[in-house]
């Protein structure tokens, strides 16, 4: 009963849909998501560990940067369906429009960005500007 109920509960908060919105789009690294959602670091990397701990998806390491995407593992294959359905109604939402837009312009930041404590949402915020 522990695997039907643990993904609803990651998906009774928006930004965790927000955040599977993009990753069903592609592999993401945190700061992509920071840019995409416009939001803190600390923020998008809560949320993402809460999603693979639901079964949403997998992480890999290469280097310094932690890398996301929809999980393959098929004890997953419930929790990965439901991410997909909610890719495929995002399109109906101008704020899921908004953030796959933003997620075209998402760069690559510094791993010391994706990495360093929350304080740092200035320093995207300020880098984003320039």
């Amino acid at each position: 009963m522990q695997d039907f109920i643990k993904p609803f509960k990651a998906l009774s908060d928006e930004t965790r849909l927000r955040i599977l919105n993009i990753v069903v789009q592609k592999e993401c690294c945190v700061c992509e998501v920071m840019q995409a959602l416009e939001i803190s670091q600390s923020r998008a990397s809560r949320n993402l560990r809460i999603l693979e701990d639901a079964g949403f998806l997998k992480s890999h390491r290469e280097g310094t940067w932690i890398h996301y995407s929809l999980s393959d593992d098929p004890d997953s294959k419930f929790a990965v369906d439901l991410a997909k359905m909610t890719g495929n109604i995002s399109d109906k939402d101008t704020l899921f429009r908004k953030d796959k837009e933003r997620l075209k312009k998402a760069r690559r930041l510094a791993a010391t960005i994706c990495t360093e404590k929350p304080n740092n949402r200035l320093k995207v915020k300020n880098e984003k500007a320039a």
